[in-house]
C-alpha cells in the first residue's frame, strides 16, 4: 500500500496487551501501597489511571517511592512480550498505521519496544508524558493522521481504556491475557474479545471491514 493511501490505525495499550507486565506493575504498586489487593488494582483500570483516587489507606501508602523508577528497570529486566503479539504486530504493520497509546511513560516502552526489536513497527509512541488522557491523545491522533473514529480501533485490555476509546467514538478489540477478565471488559461493549493473539488480526480486519 502506497503510503499516500489512507490507512487504518490501530492503537495498542501497552502494559498487559505487548508486555506482559501485570504482575509486575501490581508488585511494584503493592510496594508503594502495601494494603493494595489485586481486586483493588484491578478496579483502578475501570476508569484512566492516572484519574485513581485512593478510597482508603492513603496515609499507609509510601509517597517517597517513584513508581517509574522502579518500574522501568524492571519492564527492561523481567518482563517479555506476550508470546505470539511479536508476529501479530508485525502482520498489522503490513496494512495499518501502529501507535501505541500507553499509560506509562514513553520512554521504557520506547526502550522495550527496541530490545525486542518492535520499535520499528510503530509509528509512535503516546505516554502519559505527551497527556495523561488517552481521550485527548486519540483526539491528537484524529487530528496528526487526518483520521476519523471509524479508521481507529484500539487494542486493549482494560475496561478503562475501552471507555476512554469509546468517548471518542473509537471501536475497542479486548484481550483476555492482561489485566481484566472478560466479563469485566463486556461492560465496555467492545467489538469483539480474543482469547489469543493470534485472532487479533482477524478480529481487526473485521471491524475495519464493518465500517
Amino acid at each position: 500500500m502506497e503510503e499516500s493511501m489512507k490507512r487504518r490505525i490501530v492503537l495498542f495499550d501497552f502494559d498487559g496487551v505487548i508486555a506482559d507486565s501485570k504482575a509486575l506493575a501490581y508488585e511494584v504498586n503493592k510496594m508503594i501501597c502495601p494494603h493494595l489487593t489485586e481486586e483493588d488494582f484491578r478496579k483502578r483500570f475501570e476508569g484512566n489511571i492516572n484519574d485513581w483516587q485512593e478510597p482508603n489507606h492513603t496515609s499507609e501508602c509510601r509517597l517517597d517511592i517513584d513508581f517509574f523508577a522502579l518500574y522501568a528497570p524492571k519492564l527492561k529486566e523481567q518482563t517479555a512480550v506476550v508470546p505470539g503479539m511479536d508476529e501479530v504486530i508485525a502482520k498489522l504493520a503490513d496494512s495499518h498505521i501502529l501507535i501505541v497509546v500507553s499509560s506509562t511513560i514513553t520512554s521504557p516502552i520506547q526502550e522495550f519496544l527496541n530490545m525486542h526489536e518492535l520499535s520499528r513497527y510503530f509509528r509512535e509512541i503516546m505516554g502519559s508524558d505527551v497527556h495523561s488522557s488517552k481521550v485527548e491523545k486519540i483526539k491528537m491522533v484524529f487530528s496528526k493522521y487526518t483520521a476519523e473514529p471509524a479508521d481507529c480501533v484500539f487494542i486493549t485490555d482494560t475496561l478503562g481504556d475501552m471507555r476512554e476509546a469509546e468517548k471518542t467514538e473509537v471501536g475497542s478489540i479486548g484481550v483476555l491475557w492482561g489485566f481484566h477478565d472478560k466479563d469485566r471488559l463486556l461492560r465496555g461493549n467492545p467489538f469483539s474479545i480474543v482469547e489469543k493473539p493470534e485472532n487479533l488480526v482477524s478480529a481487526a480486519q473485521n471491524y475495519f471491514r464493518k465500517n
